[in-house]
Protein backbone atom coordinates (compact mmCIF):
# COMPACT_ATOMS: atom_id res chain seq x y z
CA UNK A 1 0.00 0.00 0.00
CA UNK A 2 2.80 2.44 0.96
CA UNK A 3 4.73 1.58 -2.25
CA UNK A 4 1.67 2.29 -4.39
CA UNK A 5 1.13 5.69 -2.70
CA UNK A 6 4.82 6.57 -3.19
CA UNK A 7 4.60 5.65 -6.88
CA UNK A 8 1.47 7.76 -7.30
CA UNK A 9 3.11 10.73 -5.59
CA UNK A 10 6.23 10.35 -7.75
CA UNK A 11 4.09 10.17 -10.90
CA UNK A 12 2.20 13.35 -9.96
CA UNK A 13 5.43 15.22 -9.17
CA UNK A 14 7.07 14.12 -12.42
CA UNK A 15 3.97 15.15 -14.38
CA UNK A 16 3.88 18.59 -12.76
CA UNK A 17 7.61 19.12 -13.28
CA UNK A 18 7.41 18.02 -16.94
CA UNK A 19 4.51 20.37 -17.60
CA UNK A 20 6.31 23.25 -15.91
CA UNK A 21 9.53 22.66 -17.87
CA UNK A 22 7.68 22.37 -21.18
CA UNK A 23 5.73 25.57 -20.50
CA UNK A 24 8.72 27.57 -19.30
CA UNK A 25 10.79 26.57 -22.35
CA UNK A 26 7.94 27.52 -24.69
CA UNK A 27 7.27 30.83 -22.95
CA UNK A 28 10.94 31.77 -22.86
CA UNK A 29 11.71 30.98 -26.49
CA UNK A 30 8.32 31.54 -28.16
CA UNK A 31 8.45 27.84 -28.98
CA UNK A 32 11.35 28.34 -31.39
CA UNK A 33 14.77 26.98 -30.41
CA UNK A 34 17.39 29.72 -30.21
CA UNK A 35 14.92 32.59 -29.97
CA UNK A 36 15.87 33.72 -26.49
CA UNK A 37 16.57 37.14 -25.04
CA UNK A 38 20.14 36.16 -24.12
CA UNK A 39 20.89 35.22 -27.73
CA UNK A 40 20.15 38.80 -28.74
CA UNK A 41 21.69 40.41 -25.63
CA UNK A 42 25.00 38.68 -26.34
CA UNK A 43 25.02 39.49 -30.06
CA UNK A 44 27.06 42.39 -31.35
CA UNK A 45 24.93 42.64 -34.46
CA UNK A 46 22.23 40.70 -36.25
CA UNK A 47 21.57 40.33 -39.96
CA UNK A 48 18.21 40.62 -41.64
CA UNK A 49 17.48 39.65 -45.22
CA UNK A 50 14.98 41.54 -47.31
CA UNK A 51 13.99 40.85 -50.90
CA UNK A 52 13.21 43.71 -53.26
CA UNK A 53 11.54 43.27 -56.65
CA UNK A 54 14.38 44.94 -58.60
CA UNK A 55 17.36 44.37 -56.32
CA UNK A 56 16.78 40.81 -55.07
CA UNK A 57 18.02 39.57 -51.69
CA UNK A 58 19.99 41.87 -49.40
CA UNK A 59 21.45 41.20 -45.93
CA UNK A 60 21.64 44.23 -43.60
CA UNK A 61 23.68 44.36 -40.39
CA UNK A 62 21.82 45.94 -37.48
CA UNK A 63 22.52 46.65 -33.84
CA UNK A 64 20.06 44.96 -31.52
CA UNK A 65 18.97 45.54 -27.93
CA UNK A 66 16.62 43.66 -25.65
CA UNK A 67 13.92 45.47 -23.67
CA UNK A 68 11.47 43.53 -21.52
CA UNK A 69 12.67 40.28 -23.11
CA UNK A 70 11.98 41.46 -26.69
CA UNK A 71 14.62 42.29 -29.34
CA UNK A 72 14.46 45.77 -30.90
CA UNK A 73 16.41 47.39 -33.73
CA UNK A 74 16.80 51.00 -34.81
CA UNK A 75 16.49 51.45 -38.56
CA UNK A 76 18.15 54.02 -40.75
CA UNK A 77 16.51 55.32 -43.92
CA UNK A 78 18.13 52.65 -46.11
CA UNK A 79 17.17 49.67 -43.93
CA UNK A 80 13.71 51.09 -43.33
CA UNK A 81 13.22 51.50 -47.09
CA UNK A 82 14.35 47.94 -47.75
CA UNK A 83 11.86 46.63 -45.20
CA UNK A 84 9.09 48.78 -46.70
CA UNK A 85 9.78 47.41 -50.21
CA UNK A 86 10.35 43.84 -49.01
CA UNK A 87 8.32 41.35 -51.04
CA UNK A 88 7.90 39.09 -47.98
CA UNK A 89 6.68 41.96 -45.78
CA UNK A 90 6.13 41.92 -42.80
CA UNK A 91 8.60 39.02 -42.56
CA UNK A 92 12.36 38.95 -43.01
CA UNK A 93 14.98 36.29 -42.52
CA UNK A 94 17.23 36.87 -39.54
CA UNK A 95 20.65 35.57 -38.50
CA UNK A 96 21.93 35.95 -34.96
CA UNK A 97 24.98 34.01 -33.83
CA UNK A 98 24.66 30.43 -35.09
CA UNK A 99 20.88 30.70 -35.54
CA UNK A 100 18.83 31.56 -38.60
CA UNK A 101 15.11 32.29 -38.47
CA UNK A 102 13.09 32.35 -41.69
CA UNK A 103 9.91 34.14 -40.55
CA UNK A 104 10.66 37.11 -38.35
CA UNK A 105 8.10 39.87 -38.15
CA UNK A 106 9.38 43.45 -38.12
CA UNK A 107 6.88 45.72 -36.40
CA UNK A 108 7.53 49.45 -36.12
CA UNK A 109 7.23 50.72 -32.55
CA UNK A 110 7.57 54.52 -32.58
CA UNK A 111 6.61 54.76 -28.90
CA UNK A 112 9.79 52.80 -28.01
CA UNK A 113 12.19 55.23 -29.71
CA UNK A 114 13.56 56.80 -26.50
CA UNK A 115 13.90 53.47 -24.65
CA UNK A 116 15.66 51.85 -27.60
CA UNK A 117 17.99 54.84 -27.98
CA UNK A 118 18.92 54.64 -24.28
CA UNK A 119 19.49 50.87 -24.49
CA UNK A 120 21.64 51.33 -27.63
CA UNK A 121 23.74 53.95 -25.84
CA UNK A 122 24.25 51.53 -22.91
CA UNK A 123 25.19 48.57 -25.10
CA UNK A 124 27.20 50.17 -27.90
CA UNK A 125 30.11 52.42 -26.98
CA UNK A 126 30.10 54.14 -30.37
CA UNK A 127 26.38 54.88 -30.34
CA UNK A 128 27.12 58.53 -29.62
CA UNK A 129 28.44 58.75 -33.22
CA UNK A 130 25.04 57.81 -34.62
CA UNK A 131 22.85 60.77 -35.40
CA UNK A 132 19.49 59.70 -34.07
CA UNK A 133 17.66 61.65 -36.74
CA UNK A 134 19.34 59.40 -39.33
CA UNK A 135 17.78 56.34 -37.63
CA UNK A 136 14.17 57.44 -37.32
CA UNK A 137 12.46 54.06 -37.09
CA UNK A 138 12.43 51.58 -34.23
CA UNK A 139 11.10 48.06 -34.69
CA UNK A 140 10.38 45.06 -32.50
CA UNK A 141 11.32 41.63 -33.83
CA UNK A 142 9.17 38.57 -33.22
CA UNK A 143 9.55 35.08 -34.60
CA UNK A 144 6.86 32.89 -36.08
CA UNK A 145 7.24 29.21 -35.33
CA UNK A 146 7.75 27.07 -38.43
CA UNK A 147 4.76 25.06 -39.58
CA UNK A 148 4.88 21.41 -38.61
CA UNK A 149 6.19 19.22 -41.40
CA UNK A 150 3.52 17.37 -43.31
CA UNK A 151 4.06 13.65 -43.95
Amino acid sequence: MQIQRTQQTAFVLVSILSTFLAYSTFARADGVPGWEADTFRNAGTIKIMTTEPDAGEHWSNLWVVVIDGQPYVRLGARASGRIERNTTKPYVKLKVGDHQFDRVKVEEMPDMKDKVAAAMADKYTLDFLVRHESHPAVARLSVEAPSPATP
